[in-house]
């Protein structure tokens, strides 16, 4: 009996000299599988210098090649405001004094000297008013140069028969006064080409291939000008169209 007490006492002894938890620290620490853990690689410090500047770096961006235009059309041109006239920078020429007429109903008070229209030329100044010069130039964009397109270039000049003179239509003796003696009208005897190639209208309106064009050209300008006469009109006009803008007529006149 005493000896069982005194092995409980020798228990109870030593637990309270070492806790348990210092027992429980004292287990292995288990040991790391195979093949886990891999060793650390240095790095260089080149390497960390030179790969952050290489990745992050920009490429230069290529230049864009040049436009080129499609064979035979012509170069886009532009303008400034010296040198032109009417307020459109495309009519270019030059304001000029009032133009008083020598016989009643003559003259024009605002007249411009056009040489050129929408970038086709006039082989020679012509004098009209603004309204006429801006109606020339909406039939060039919208009818001359649709209807002559690629061929041979484009349009490239406008040969001018008339413009401004103090006279009676068709100079015939006791008619109206001529529109062309208010600066409302001009008359184009020919179309040349940028290749130099020239449409004419006294030996083109029968012919075949450059009777189509010159008939086209002409019923291209009925509806942005008053009157377009041409070589059906009557024999004043076989070698050139006549194109207005009489201010009186509620329509256009073509023929």
């Amino acid at each position: 009996m005493k000896a069982r007490v005194g092995i409980a006492l020798a228990l109870i002894s030593a637990c309270v000299a070492e806790p348990i938890w210092a027992q429980m620290d004292r287990s292995p620490i288990p040991l790391p599988r195979p093949g886990t853990i891999r060793p650390l690689v240095p790095v260089a410090p080149a390497m960390v210098e030179t790969v952050p500047s290489a990745y992050f770096a920009s490429p230069v961006p290529k230049p864009r090649p040049k436009l080129r235009l499609p064979s035979g059309t012509a170069a886009l041109v532009t303008y400034g405001k010296k040198g032109s006239v009417c307020d459109m920078s495309d009519i270019r020429g030059r304001t000029i004094s009032a133009v008083r007429g020598r016989a009643a109903g003559c003259g024009i008070s605002e007249p411009v000297e056009i040489t050129e229209v929408a970038g086709v030329r006039l082989s020679t100044p012509a004098i009209v008013d603004c309204t006429t010069a801006k109606t020339l130039r909406t039939w060039i964009e919208t009818g001359a140069k649709p209807t002559i397109g690629r061929l041979g270039g484009g349009l490239a000049e406008l040969h001018i028969a008339a413009s401004y003179v103090c006279r009676p239509r068709n100079n015939q003796s006791g008619a109206k006064i001529s529109e062309h003696a208010k600066g409302h009208a001009i008359d184009i005897s020919a179309f040349t080409l940028r290749n130099g190639k020239s449409l004419a209208v006294l030996t083109g309106w029968d012919q075949r291939i450059d009777g189509k064009l010159l008939r086209k050209l002409h019923s291209s300008a009925c509806g942005p000008f008053s009157t377009v006469l041409g070589p059906e009109s009557d024999r004043h006009h076989r070698d050139h169209f006549h194109f207005d803008t009489a201010r009186y007529r509620g329509g256009s006149y073509c023929r």
